[in-house]
């Protein structure tokens, strides 16, 4: 990524520069895996909303929670949606060792600007619109994930119960341990909502070594001690610089695509109130290459992170293979090959009736759930 914090611009009207904000979908727009996912507890770990992941780590708990899609947001922001966690089922004594957070990862090659592991290491602005019936002190950190593990951890107060407000956090840039160029893990950005002693009972800290204690020192919420609470976050930006500037909207197009390097659905036929509208049927063109097998490539919208995993809902004749005059229902794809960052070959279960060598298409079937995803996620 370009370094744009140091460019001075003219003119009649302030300017600042495109793609300032390091954080994807820090508004929240985009939710490709659905718009509401329930039962997260118990040492889950799950993508939600795009680029953002529900984490519980270490003893479990009886908490569970919903995270889901939603339409309240600050009023005259410019917002349309936020990302919502509410608890389900309370668990009012937390385990010590016990901590609950939504967060973000960001690749290395992406913060390289920064200048981390330098002396003109730069400083960055963390900025975001949060809201909860449940005021109090919170924790938040950033994790900079390579060997060292390194932490920065902050608070942040809830002054009024169920009222909008915005946060601000400067965190000194780290001259010591820098982000390895790459495409992997670099820094992780992580908002506490429950955390045990063992996680908060230190004191918040500066760029140095991983000390557990000290990753939500200072929290008071406990936000699973009742059904009631409910957290709200969106407007999340990240950003070079000792001050926070206005939130970057981007097209969503853009903000798709950027969302797609990470996670790009391709079919999605699923039919229940907790997933986006697609109506996705087709997958690609398909030949016949084993005895009962097709094999269809396909090519994905944007360059993926890495090589991606394919996440399916599988089931009974949930895919159709088109050709000559008939079709072959099938329950999978269970075999890759040719895997790349812009296409991967998928070959189905063995229920094809075509001789080999046979072109047709490969779709979903309209009257079941299917869904095919490809996942690169950090």
């Amino acid at each position: 990524m370009a370094d744009y914090s140091d460019i001075k611009f003219s003119g009649t009207s302030a300017q600042t520069p495109s793609f300032r904000n390091i954080i994807i979908n820090g508004d929240m727009s985009i939710a490709q895996r659905g718009t509401s996912f329930t039962g997260l507890g118990d040492t889950d770990s799950q993508y939600t909303l795009d680029r953002f992941k529900w984490t519980e780590e270490g003893a479990t708990d009886t908490a569970e929670y919903t995270v889901s899609q939603s339409t309240d947001v600050p009023t005259g922001q410019g917002f349309s949606k936020s990302l919502k966690v509410d608890c389900t089922t309370a668990d009012t004594s937390i385990d010590a060792n016990n901590i609950q957070f939504i967060g973000t990862a960001i690749e290395g090659q992406n913060l390289q600007y920064l200048k981390y592991g330098t002396s003109n290491a730069k400083s960055t602005t963390l900025s975001f619109w949060v809201r909860s019936n449940k005021t109090g002190t919170y924790g938040v950190a950033l994790i900079n994930n390579e060997s060292t593990e390194y932490l920065y951890s902050q608070t942040y107060t809830i002054n009024s119960a169920d009222t909008w407000e915005k946060k601000t956090l400067t965190f000194v840039g780290d001259t010591s341990a820098n982000f390895d160029n790459d495409n992997g893990n670099s820094l992780l950005i992580q908002w506490y909502l429950v955390a045990g002693t063992n996680k908060s009972s230190g004191s918040s800290q500066t760029w140095g070594s991983f000390t557990q204690a000290n990753r939500a020192a200072g929290q008071t919420v406990n936000l699973a001690d009742s059904t009631s609470n409910e957290w709200y976050i969106t407007g999340v930006q990240l950003e070079a610089g000792t001050t926070a500037s206005d939130f970057e909207f981007l097209p969503h197009d853009v903000n798709l695509k950027r969302c797609q390097r990470y996670y790009s659905v391709v079919c999605d036929l699923r039919t229940t109130g907790a997933y986006p509208i697609r109506d996705q049927r087709a997958i690609g063109v398909g030949t016949t290459h084993y005895p009962n097998q097709v094999s269809v490539c396909m090519l994905f919208p944007t360059e993926m992170r890495t090589v991606p995993s394919i996440d399916q809902v599988t089931g009974s004749n949930y895919y159709l293979y088109y050709h000559e005059t008939t079709s072959d229902y099938f329950d999978s794809f269970n075999s890759i090959g040719g895997n790349g960052v812009t296409q991967m070959l998928m070959r189905n279960t063995n229920q094809i009736s075509a001789s080999h060598g046979v072109s047709g298409t490969v779709t979903g079937d309209s009257s079941g759930n299917s869904f095919v995803a490809f996942e690169a996620e950090l």
